[in-house]
C-alpha cells in the first residue's frame, strides 16, 4: 500500500496570503474552476479556503464512499450549517446526528410514492395552470423567462403537497412567496464562503434588504403553520392521519412524547420550500435547452407523450406520468451533464484518510460531482446529450451497456448517495415529467436560448442554473392522435 501523506504535501493551485484560493475560485463559477484544476493537479488535490487547506476529490467511487459514511463520519460544512441556521432554516437539510435521523423519517414519509399518488389530482391542477400560462405566451409569440416560470410551478407543487396550501404563484406574478424565496440562495452562497462573517458585526445595505425579505418569509411560514394548526384543531383525525408533511410534523412526537421544536418545524418548512424551488426548476431549464438542441430526442418524447395521453392535455393519473420513460431518460441525461448540485462540501467528524491522505478532524473535503460523469476516458461520447444511454438502466443497471457506459451512469449522483439521499427525489422526477409532458403535448418548442444566442453560462448560487434562458413556444396543430 502507498504511504499515507499529509494534505499539505498534495499539489494544488498557488494560493494568496490570508484568503487562499478564494479569489481565484469566484463564487458563481467555483464548480467549473475546481473541475478544471483536477485536470492539472489530479483527482485529489489541495486548495486553500482562507487560512485552511481543503481536499478536493473527483473520483465518483470515493465520493460515494464518503456519502455512505454519513452522518457518522461526515457532516455538512460547518459554515453552511451556521448560515442556514442563522436564517431559521434548521430543518432536515442542515440537521446532523440523532436530530437528522428523527426528522428524516418524517420527511421521507411525506414524499413517498404513495403520498405522491394521493396528491396527484392537485399536481395535475398545477400542471393545467402551467399550460394556461404557456398558452398565453404561445398566443402572444413572446418568449418567457424559463427559470422564473418553472420556479413558480415548483413552488406551487411543493406548497400544495407539503403544506396543503394553494399559493398559485403561476397566475399571481406578484406572489410574496416567490419574491422572497428568490433572495435566499444568493446570500447563503456569499455567507458560506465568506472569509470573515461580516454580517454578524456590520449590516451592509444588502444584509438589511435580505433581513426584510427574511422577516416577510418567516411571517408567511408562520401563517402556513397557523393555518395547519387550526385545520387540525377542527379535524382531530388529522393528528393520527395527517394529509401532508406540515401536519405530520406538527403531530410528530419523539420517543419521550415531545413535539418537534418550533425551530425545527419552521426550519423544515423553509427547507422544503427552498429545496423544492431551485433544484427542480433549474434541472428542467437544462433539460428543455438540451431537448431543443437535439430535435430527434424531442420528437421521441412527443411521440411517447401523445401515445400515453390520448385525449388529454396533461397527465391526469399517477401511473400515466410514472410510465413516461423517455422523459425520465432525458432528465437523467440532463442531470448528468449539468447537475444543479455540482459540489458537495463535507467535514470529517474525526481523524480519517481519504485517497491516501491523512485528514485531521474538521478538515473540509470538496466533492466535485460531475468530473467522472463526463469523462471521455470512460466513454467517447461522454460530453454528448444521449438520453438513450439510460434505457434499461433502472431495471438492469449492472448489465447495462459496456463497462465505460456503466461507470458513466454510476458516476452521476444528482440526488446524492448514501443515507442522506435526497428525500424529495420522487417528487422532483414526477414534477419534471409533468412539465415535459405538458409542453410536449400542447406546444411546439420554437426556441430555448439566451438573448444573444450564445450557449447559456453555468452560474452557481448555492444551486447551479443556466443564465438567461428564454423559451418561445407555438401551439401545436391538430394531427393524428392529437387532441385539441
Amino acid at each position: 500500500m502507498p504511504p499515507v501523506v499529509s494534505l499539505a504535501s498534495l499539489p494544488g493551485p498557488p494560493a494568496w496570503p490570508v484568503v487562499g484560493n478564494l479569489p481565484q475560485l469566484g463564487m458563481s463559477s467555483m464548480h467549473e474552476r475546481l473541475q478544471a484544476w483536477a485536470h492539472v493537479h489530479g483527482p485529489a488535490y489541495r486548495v486553500r479556503l482562507g487560512p485552511r487547506d481543503a481536499l478536493v476529490v473527483t473520483r465518483a467511487g470515493v465520493i460515494a464512499g464518503l456519502l455512505r459514511d454519513r452522518p457518522a463520519g461526515w457532516s455538512r460544512l460547518r459554515s453552511m450549517q451556521r448560515a442556514i441556521q442563522e436564517i431559521g432554516g434548521g430543518g432536515v437539510f442542515s440537521a446532523e446526528g440523532d436530530d437528522w435521523r428523527r426528522q428524516r423519517k418524517l420527511v421521507m414519509a411525506a414524499f413517498d410514492p404513495g403520498h405522491l399518488k394521493r396528491y396527484f389530482v392537485s399536481l395535475a391542477r398545477v400542471a393545467q395552470r402551467l399550460r394556461g400560462v404557456l398558452s398565453a405566451a404561445a398566443t402572444s409569440g413572446e418568449p418567457v423567462d424559463l427559470q422564473r416560470v418553472l420556479m413558480r410551478f415548483t413552488v406551487d407543487v411543493t406548497a400544495g403537497l407539503a403544506f396543503g396550501i394553494d399559493v398559485n404563484t403561476q397566475e399571481n406574478a406578484e406572489n410574496a412567496v416567490q419574491a422572497h424565496l428568490d433572495k435566499v440562495f444568493p446570500m447563503l452562497m456569499r455567507r458560506i464562503f465568506a472569509p470573515v462573517p461580516w454580517w454578524r458585526y456590520v449590516r451592509l445595505p444588502s444584509d438589511r434588504e435580505f433581513d426584510r425579505h427574511l422577516v416577510a418569509l418567516h411571517a408567511l411560514v408562520a401563517g402556513f403553520i397557523g393555518d395547519a394548526r387550526e385545520r387540525m384543531a377542527r379535524e382531530p383525525t388529522l393528528r393520527e392521519h395527517p394529509s401532508n408533511l406540515l401536519e405530520a410534523l406538527i403531530a410528530a412526537r419523539d420517543d419521550e412524547g415531545q413535539p418537534l421544536s418550533e425551530q425545527a418545524l419552521v426550519g423544515n418548512v423553509l427547507t422544503v420550500l427552498l429545496a423544492g424551488e431551485d433544484t427542480t426548476a433549474n434541472t428542467l431549464c437544462w433539460t428543455l435547452y438540451l431537448l431543443h438542441a437535439h430535435r430527434a430526442c424531442w420528437q421521441e418524447l412527443v411521440a411517447q407523450v401523445d401515445a400515453a395521453l390520448e385525449g388529454t392535455d396533461v397527465p391526469l393519473d399517477f401511473e400515466t406520468a410514472r410510465q413516461l420513460s423517455v422523459a425520465e431518460e432525458c432528465v437523467n441525461e440532463a442531470m448528468r451533464l449539468h447537475p444543479v448540485a455540482p459540489l458537495l462540501l463535507l467535514q470529517c467528524n474525526g481523524d480519517t484518510q481519504v485517497e491516501g491522505v491523512h485528514l485531521p478532524r474538521g478538515t473540509v473535503v470538496i466533492c466535485v460531482m460531475r468530473a467522472e460523469a463526463v469523462d471521455p476516458r470512460l466513454a467517447a461520447d461522454a460530453a454528448q446529450f444521449n438520453p438513450r444511454r439510460w434505457r434499461g438502466a433502472a431495471t438492469a443497471f449492472p448489465a447495462h451497456g459496456d463497462e465505460g457506459q456503466r461507470q458513466l451512469l454510476k458516476s452521476s449522483m444528482p440526488f446524492g448517495a448514501g443515507p442522506r439521499l435526497c428525500p424529495g427525489r420522487y417528487l422532483a422526477m414526477l414534477e419534471m415529467k409533468m412539465v415535459l409532458a405538458t409542453i410536449a403535448r400542447n406546444f411546439e418548442l420554437v426556441e430555448v436560448r439566451t438573448p444573444d444566442g450564445a450557449p447559456p453560462r453555468e452560474r452557481l448560487a448555492f444551486t447551479m442554473y443556466p443564465q438567461g434562458l428564454q423559451m418561445r413556444l407555438a401551439h401545436r396543430g391538430a394531427g393524428p392522435g392529437r387532441h385539441r
